[in-house]
């Protein structure tokens, strides 16, 4: 996906708060301020690709602070909150056990999400106005029907916290008579959810979990690993969460296979990019 121009001050939100984060050291903070302005002066205009743009600023961050893992507290809040909530989504399901039931159970997670929405929200009431919600662009349907006749499914996971709902989702999916991989960052970026966060949670009973080579927000096509690349070529269908994940995929423009992106339109130039409004979920076939 294209930036727009709300993502100029969305950058540098998340920056501030991700230095602040990062480090207690103020003039290192405007050291590294300075650099990030500095790049996105020089890479943010008409036709760039927003989720590249987020990956360049929050690697810095981590490269320049020292720090690898500036979100680890709010990372660890992210569990704690979506463990809370697992019975109740559990149940929810129990009376509806549909898939788009927990495909929604799995969007409704979709909103633990610091990095969109910044750290001030609150996600709990957030998370349960979402599950209330119904879905403004319902392609589950289709979905249903490629499953029907894959083998392989890739499920490309965007947030810790979120992955537990997922974990229903996949789960699910073994009624299909699928293969699952799940696919997680190779070390943290924002609170975006890796290998040892997924294994916390036992995804690993349900699915094959696979690394995609590196840290960026979202898929960006370039940085990924040669064998993340081919269990990507591999996959019959393509199941991804979340906006980085989308801003991602949106640009490659696969055509050899169908993807289903399932999220929350938590920004206008996601809603807007989509034609939805802000706060609308999502399952969307691109």
């Amino acid at each position: 996906m294209k930036v727009h121009y709300e993502c100029a001050a969305c950058f540098l939100r998340q920056a501030r708060e991700a230095l602040d984060l990062a480090t207690t050291d103020e003039p290192l903070k405007m050291e590294v301020m300075e650099d990030i302005t500095r790049c996105l002066g020089e890479s943010f205009r008409s036709g760039a690709v927003s989720n590249q743009i987020g990956t360049g600023i929050h690697r810095t961050i981590k490269m320049e602070t020292g720090n690898p893992d500036p979100y680890q507290v709010q990372r660890e809040k992210c569990n704690k909150i979506a463990l809370k909530f697992l019975p109740k989504v559990k149940k929810l399901l129990e009376n509806d056990d549909t898939l788009k039931n927990y495909l929604k159970a799995a969007i409704a997670g979709n909103v633990i999400d610091f990095g969109a929405l910044g750290l001030e929200i609150d996600i709990e009431e957030m998370l349960l106005n979402t599950m209330e919600k119904g879905v403004a662009i319902d392609n589950s349907g289709e979905l249903e029907k490629e499953l029907e006749n894959a083998q392989n499914v890739l499920y490309l996971a965007d947030n810790i916290g979120e992955i537990v709902f997922d974990k229903l989702l996949v789960g699910k999916l073994e009624e299909y008579q699928v293969s699952v991989s799940v696919a997680l960052k190779e070390n943290p970026i924002l609170n975006d959810a890796c290998i040892p966060d997924a294994l916390e949670i036992d995804m690993d009973e349900v699915a094959e979990l696979v690394s995609i080579g590196t840290d960026s927000i979202g898929v960006i096509y370039q940085d990924l690993s040669e064998e993340f690349k081919e269990v990507f070529n591999q996959a019959d269908v393509v199941i991804a969460k979340g906006l980085g994940n989308y801003e991602g995929l949106d640009e490659m423009g696969i055509k050899d296979k169908p993807v289903f992106c399932l999220l929350n339109a938590k920004c206008r130039p996601v809603a807007r990019n989509i034609g939805v409004d802000v706060g609308d979920n999502v399952i969307l076939r691109i």
